[in-house]
């Protein structure tokens, strides 16, 4: 899945100029956490986040607040801001979030702002690409990790006629010759598929064929 298929294309953003002040009308307005900062010709300068505020606002008790509201967000804007391109794979993208501990990011084409996209944006898209927002089961199968093994279990479970919404690979963890294949499958009887896959010598990780022969 490519960022422009997620991304925001409407961004709410301000200037350098702006002042803090300017920054939290926005952000309890339009109920956003991000600010990119913007030239007049929407070139990314920088990035303002409702932390960043928190941080800059001293006390309401104190002496100086009326003062630091109508400070510029130039003062407490990040300029080093880690963009990508509307063609980058959200996948891929999603370790920018992890590796960088970080909450959005600026969409940028041909040196221009032209959207973002949050870390709730991308578990949203997690959620919809593994289909559990989808009335269904997961099945877990342990195979040898060579070639051709998921199309032969796929063709197994390919008789009982149901819907294949998602399907992920992750590595064995007690064996790295291994992998875990999760199918999501939409039914909410998954029993039969289990019995069928484990007579024909598969090893089902999950869901445990004892629990449906209760």
């Amino acid at each position: 899945m490519l960022v422009e298929e997620i991304m925001h294309r409407k961004v709410y953003t301000l200037s350098s100029k702006h002042t803090i002040k300017d920054a939290c009308q926005l952000i309890e307005f339009k109920r956003i956490r991000h600010i990119p900062i913007v030239d007049q010709h929407h070139h990314l300068l920088g990035i303002v986040s409702d932390r960043d505020i928190r941080s800059a606002i001293p006390s309401i008790f104190s002496k100086d607040s009326t003062e630091e509201y109508s400070k510029p967000l130039d003062l407490i804007m990040t300029k080093n801001v880690i963009t990508i391109h509307p063609l980058d794979f959200v996948e891929e993208v999603s370790t920018l979030f992890f590796q960088n501990q970080i909450g959005c990011l600026p969409v940028v084409e041909n040196e221009k702002l032209v959207g973002i996209i949050t870390d709730t944006d991308v578990l949203k898209t997690f959620v919809e690409l593994t289909g559990v927002n989808k009335p269904g089961s997961q099945i877990e199968v342990r195979v040898p990790d060579t070639p051709g093994v998921l199309v032969d279990l796929l063709q197994t479970i390919r008789q009982f006629q149901v819907n294949i919404e998602s399907v992920l690979v992750y590595p064995d963890k007690a064996n790295s010759k291994h992998k875990i294949i999760v199918i999501r499958v939409g039914t909410i009887h998954p029993g039969p598929i289990a019995q069928t896959l484990t007579e024909n010598h598969y090893d089902i990780v999950w869901p445990s064929i004892q629990r449906f022969s209760l």
